[in-house]
């Protein structure tokens, strides 16, 4: 018996090569319409129908789910729709003809259809699921936006750009989705001698903006206020290492988690939002990021506005992929 494959086609030619048949494959199970059913059998078509209306009427098996309608071209250059049944419809009129070539053509298919769920299917569901997975990420992200748009923080003047830069955004992921089976990967970004950020520096800084904001007649007395000391402790932990490699090796990681670290510790009694976006925004300036080439913003005010309050509506559990978010619109790529 030999087996080629031409697209779902699978050509059945016992030995002796008395018959040729040409075997549909389709939903893991070969199928065979009532003139292949014949011919494999040996025995009249009217004989086959007649095994097959009992199957049904019997309840042996059920009609809807071994046989399937399928458009073929008949001699004529019509096109007709014929009924197909399938391996189990098949063995079970092979057992009622008693005849030696419906135990040939069952094991032939049990063959066959091992070979081609193996090698055929597997490497389908492979596929399948790496997009599954990819669609989780942009499903997340979606999500996280769509929190964002019902919060109450954005009843002001600023959500129409910042609903135009979430629009923005939602194109970019759909480049981000060619890249090599992880989107949001950590790519094109800078590794080399860097401006370290100090507590007392980002300390000083802090009060460097209270006073601007109290020059322009804005209160200031709880404005960067820390609670406790996990300010400074987050801001160590933007160089901490872990078997002598850097946790964050690159300065847009760094970058992006001191965003994400200001905002989601509440280290301040007031101004956590305003005070991560400008030690974000500083850092990456001081590390001669901030600009392009060509003068413009790396990332622009309506898109600082949509991270920051990303960052604060999303769950912690999203940290990773927020991260990576923020990595890819500030890396060179952008």
């Amino acid at each position: 018996m030999t087996a080629n494959k031409k697209g779902d086609i699978v050509i059945y030619k016992p030995k002796g090569g008395d018959i040729r048949l040409d075997v549909k494959l389709d939903k893991e199970t070969v199928w065979l319409n009532l003139n292949q059913m014949a011919e494999l059998f040996g025995r009249d078509k009217s004989v086959i129908s007649r095994h097959l209306n009992n199957v049904f009427k019997t309840k042996e098996l059920n009609r809807k789910s071994v046989v399937a309608k399928n458009a073929t071209t008949a001699s004529d250059g019509k096109t007709y729709q014929v009924d197909f049944y399938n391996l189990d419809a098949i063995i079970s009129v092979g057992y009622k003809v008693n005849s030696k070539r419906g135990t040939q053509f069952r094991i032939w298919a049990t063959d066959v259809l091992k070979d081609h769920l193996i090698k055929g299917y597997s490497v389908n569901e492979k596929r399948l699921q790496e997009q599954t997975e990819r669609l989780q990420d942009l499903q997340k992200t979606a999500d996280l936006m769509g929190r964002l748009l019902e919060s109450k923080e954005l009843d002001n003047r600023e959500s129409a750009g910042l609903l135009r830069v979430i629009t923005d955004y939602s194109y970019a992921l759909t480049v981000l989705d060619d890249y090599d089976h992880q989107r949001l990967a950590v790519k094109g970004t800078i590794r080399k001698k860097e401006f370290v950020l100090k507590y007392e520096q980002a300390r000083k800084a802090i009060d460097k903006l209270a006073e601007e904001f109290k020059r322009h007649g804005e209160s200031v007395q709880l404005f960067g206020r820390e609670k406790d000391e996990s300010f400074q402790g987050l801001v160590g932990n933007l160089y901490q290492t872990f078997d002598g490699k850097a946790v964050y090796p690159s300065i847009e990681e760094k970058a992006s988690h001191l965003l994400y670290f200001v905002v989601k510790n509440h280290s301040f009694v007031d101004g956590n939002k305003r005070i991560a976006a400008f030690l974000f925004v500083w850092f990456l300036e001081a590390n001669g990021l901030l600009y392009r080439q060509d003068g413009s913003k790396r990332i622009g005010d309506n898109a600082l506005v949509a991270l920051t309050l990303m960052i604060a509506e999303s769950k912690p559990k999203d940290k990773d992929l927020i991260v990576k978010v923020v990595v890819n619109l500030i890396n060179r790529n952008n």
